[in-house]
């Protein structure tokens, strides 16, 4: 593929991943209340449909991720993009429809099972850039997707005043709906078809993977990650109310949360030209050690903005470990099975995404909400000894 031809799928999926990323964010901070409007009343069940609801979409994720990889490299890359796009879109659409909590729930098993397209225009492009250029490519996809999770929330509660939850939902699809139309007319995708000799199943595709040392590893550092940091995510609005008056919880929660996605944004393409100088490796370790050490005071703050300095400081950090993981695991896929090992790591990433607010919310019971920046950072540091010791000395 010649240097325009990649470049230009970079920038147009950059676009896309802004759009797809805000119109999938829109929705999530009001489906408690959309919850109410379906019908249901009591604040416990509120709280009990809303977790079920939001981890539903992680879970069918998980165990269909791998299988997109397969098909992604039997069939391509692009076109994992494409099903997964118009997938979203149908399927987001009807959830404006929903009647009650239960097609509610099976809709977002359904888009979970769907979804991926994020990851697969991070499988495409990870194909198609020069070597030497890897670490820049992930970190403006990174800067795209991060940049739609920020903007995505405030979109949708600008829309909720105006036209009602129902509407966000349709607007949504119609979003995806565009963003796949762009991708299928002006992506291009340079596939060459791999026969297998042999047919494999999920199971020995994994194995296959995780032999490739320190595939595995990898692995379980995406993992660590964002169990240790999306776990703190949904409690987040507890302890801001903790450190303010009372008054603006929400808009402070939601700065909060916004300002670490935009100093993500804004360090993950200097990060990216970083890793492509000095090794992705070396970003890894650098930003989970930083991250470590930024996560800890967090338990000890006494002011909201105390917090808020603490939590730009870590998405700086942040910014470099997602695409630093990504550029690694290319390098180390086995040639015909790059999707499938980017499918594995999703999984990875998912079960994290699924257990991180599970566990979070229990620590935070029995321990409160300060013991999860202690735990988090503890977590991390793990990470740093997990990348020293099995992947450094591997890639060398």
């Amino acid at each position: 593929m010649s240097k325009i031809n990649w470049k230009r799928n970079l920038y147009i999926l950059m676009v896309c991943q802004f759009f797809v990323m805000a119109a999938m964010t829109m929705i999530i901070p009001f489906l408690p209340l959309y919850l109410q409007e379906l019908g249901v009343t009591d604040p416990r069940e509120i709280t009990l449909w809303a977790g079920v609801i939001f981890g539903a979409n992680f879970l069918t994720a998980f165990l269909f991720s791998p299988l997109w990889g397969k098909l992604a490299d039997r069939y391509g890359r692009k076109s994992m993009l494409l099903r997964s796009g118009f997938g979203m879109a149908i399927v987001l659409t009807l959830t404006g429809f929903a009647v009650g909590p239960w097609s509610l729930l099976l809709l977002r098993l359904l888009n979970g099972m769907i979804s991926g397209f994020i990851p697969a225009a991070i499988a495409l492009m990870s194909m198609s850039t020069p070597k030497k250029q890897m670490g820049y490519s992930l970190g403006m996809l990174q800067a795209g997707a991060v940049a739609g999770g920020i903007c995505g929330p405030l979109f949708g509660g600008i829309m909720a005043d105006l036209m009602g939850f129902r509407m966000i939902f349709y607007v949504t699809g119609v979003t995806i709906l565009i963003a796949a139309f762009v991708v299928l007319f002006f992506v291009h995708e340079q596939f060459d078809k791999i026969v297998e000799s042999v047919k494999t199943n999920t199971m020995q595709d994994f194995k296959k993977i995780a032999s490739t040392s320190p595939v595995l590893s990898l692995f379980i550092v995406f993992f660590i990650v964002q169990f240790a940091l999306i776990g703190v995510n949904p409690l987040l609005s507890l302890f801001v109310q903790e450190l303010t008056t009372g008054q603006n919880v929400a808009f402070y929660a939601g700065f909060a949360m916004s300002v670490m996605g935009f100093a993500n944004m804004l360090v993950s393409p200097f990060l990216g030209k970083l890793s492509d100088r000095k090794g992705p490796q070396f970003v890894l370790l650098v930003t989970l050690f930083f991250a470590a050490i930024i996560s800890f005071p967090q338990a000890f703050v006494s002011s909201y903005w105390q917090l808020i300095i603490f939590r730009f400081l870590l998405g700086l950090c942040i910014g470099g470990l997602l695409p630093s993981i990504n550029s690694l695991l290319r390098q180390l896929s086995p040639e015909g099975m790059e999707s499938r090992t980017f499918g594995f790591s999703n999984s990875f990433m998912y079960l994290g995404t699924m257990f991180g607010p599970i566990a979070g919310g229990w620590l935070a019971s029995v321990a409160g909400i300060r013991s999860l920046f202690i735990v988090s950072s503890v977590l991390l540091l793990i990470n740093v000894i997990i990348v020293k010791v099995k992947i450094i000395p591997q890639m060398k």
